[in-house]
């Protein structure tokens, strides 16, 4: 009898949330702002404006002691638009920080939360140029 309580128990339990799943689920990915012709999704119109969070990887800093950086959707170990020949990545993010930023090892998965910005804008003092941002944003490890 034991045993089968502690199956049902087990059972149980396994079917429970993990902890952080439901943190997890309000995370958008990089992919679902953009349709497949590249124009913005309606998910990023409609929240355009709004705070979102994203989780990627921070890509190597353009210039020390800044309030930008890179997100990117994998890990890059060299800066993917400061080497040429190197492959443009496809899903990559504008971040401004509220401060500046304490750089974070490309491989450790963050996520970063602000307000979404659309639109085409060059970055003044970096000539960074986006279509999509994070303004106004923080950060953590995911």
């Amino acid at each position: 009898m034991q045993r089968r309580t502690f199956l049902t128990s087990l059972a149980a339990t396994m079917a429970l949330p993990y902890p952080g799943h439901a943190a997890q689920s309000g995370v958008i990915k990089m992919r679902d702002l953009y349709n497949k012709d590249l124009s913005f999704s309606d998910l990023a119109l409609t929240n355009q404006g709004e705070q979102i969070t994203v989780s990627g990887f921070m890509a190597p800093p353009l210039k020390a002691e800044s309030q930008f950086f890179v997100l990117t959707k994998m890990p890059m170990a060299i800066c993917p638009f400061c080497e040429p020949g190197t492959t443009w990545p496809r899903d990559l993010l504008a971040i401004y920080a509220r401060r500046i930023v304490d750089v974070v090892p490309f491989n450790v998965l963050i996520n970063v939360t602000g307000t979404l910005e659309l639109g085409d804008y060059v970055d003044p003092d970096l000539g960074f140029y986006s279509k999509v941002r994070i303004a106004n944003a923080t950060f953590a490890r995911a």
